[in-house]
């Protein structure tokens, strides 16, 4: 039977809170325990300065293609405060980067492209960005009227633009999207995810080569519904359809879908049929925003781990995929590297690194080095690189 769950911080804390200990004391106990599980450093080297006095705005998207390099793609001038006067720059610093930038695994830039041009429709507002597995990237919008997809070379050059633009919300119409946050792949069955999004309430599944709606549905595996429910209420019974952003849907390689219900803070999984299989809440507390954000995948060929970006709470939760229980967490809110301020987007590579995406006032790109596994405390911290031995 399809089963439902509610995880806060595992059976130890919980049943600590439960017991009417206070904050610290739930703290204290969280710092003592340690789990083994894949331990992160912040790579405070990565990325390298930009060239061109050239800054990012609001990063809304990361993802790595088969080289190991890093794509970003950013909101630029609209995001940025850019201190001009008539149009033009009060001084040589600075000027926003094109869309879309690219890295190496050292951090230097290589390439960087992206905005209008002939032949489609740039998005009102970009919204996350995406490499399959022919190293095509892939961009979704969420502005008010961005109601298609922009399939793109690994070059920037313009291949494909799925769905009509400047369409209403819909969430049961086959030929345009409603502000879509994201796109996924399942190559082998030459298929698209497509959390779409923000304005429609649902996922839908497309051919990769022709970008045709072969299906979709909502939460619990049901048809769609644009109805609006209100504000988030972690004292109510789940909510039986998405709140928007529907902000991630995630194939495995096992044949599962993870989806990202952000502001109702729960995973749900489905069979990439569409038939429901589970959910889980985390830090149900959680209202505004919402909890869960963003997944990434750990290398390994079972896919041993989920990486969960919470923008929200601004930490980054190590997840066992086979219990979907919180193993370890790391990061705190700021401005400091290992730290966050909106963490929006996660990518991992083929050596196990983490790449996170900070949106709003973040305005940025982090990547966390893979150090293996390790005995780590329940709640990590920023986690800062090991100092040398003395």
């Amino acid at each position: 039977m399809p089963s439902r769950t509610t995880l806060v911080l595992g059976g130890a804390v919980t049943a600590a809170a439960l017991l009417g200990l206070g904050a610290a004391a739930v703290e204290a106990r969280q710092a003592q325990a340690t789990v083994q599980a894949p331990r992160f450093e912040v790579d405070l080297t990565w990325p390298k300065p930009l060239p061109n006095h050239w800054i990012i705005g609001s990063t809304i998207g990361v993802g790595v293609d088969s080289r190991d390099h890093i794509f970003i793609i950013h909101r630029g001038d609209s995001t940025l405060n850019q201190r001009t006067e008539s149009g033009s720059p009060k001084g040589e610093c600075c000027t926003s980067a094109p869309p879309v930038l690219e890295f190496d695994q050292e951090g230097n830039l290589v390439n960087a492209w992206g905005g209008p041009g002939p032949g489609y429709e740039w998005p009102g507002s970009n919204h996350g960005i995406s490499v399959d597995d022919q190293d095509n990237v892939w961009i979704g919008g969420n502005g008010p009227m961005d109601s298609h997809i922009l399939k793109f070379t690994h070059d920037g050059k313009f291949l494909q633009q799925i769905g009509t633009p400047l369409q209403k919300v819909n969430s049961r119409d086959s030929t345009h999207f409603g502000r879509v946050a994201k796109i996924s792949f399942d190559p082998p069955a030459h298929e698209a995810f497509v959390s779409d999004g923000y304005g429609n309430k649902r996922v839908a599944v497309i051919d990769m080569a022709t970008g045709k709606v072969k299906r979709f549905w909502g939460a619990y595996g049901k048809m769609p519904v644009d109805t609006n429910m209100g504000p988030y209420n972690p004292d109510a019974p789940p909510a039986p359809q998405f709140r928007n952003p529907v902000h991630c849907a995630e194939p495995s390689n096992d044949g599962l879908l993870y989806v990202c219900d952000r502001v109702n803070n729960r995973i749900q999984v489905f069979k990439k049929s569409g038939e429901y299989v589970k959910e889980v809440r985390y830090y149900p507390a959680t209202r505004g925003d919402g909890s869960a954000w963003d997944i990434a995948f750990s290398k390994d060929k079972a896919q041993k781990y989920i990486f969960m970006a919470d923008g929200r709470n601004e930490r980054v939760y190590v997840i066992e995929r086979a219990t979907l229980e919180v193993l370890t967490m790391f990061g705190d809110g700021g401005r400091q590297p290992g730290q966050f301020f909106a963490v929006h987007s996660i990518a991992t590579d083929s050596k196990g690194n983490i790449y996170t995406a900070e949106t709003y006032e973040g305005k940025r790109v982090q990547r966390f080095s893979y150090k293996g596994m390790a005995a780590v405390p329940k709640n990590q911290g920023v986690p800062w690189p090991a100092g040398p031995k003395r």
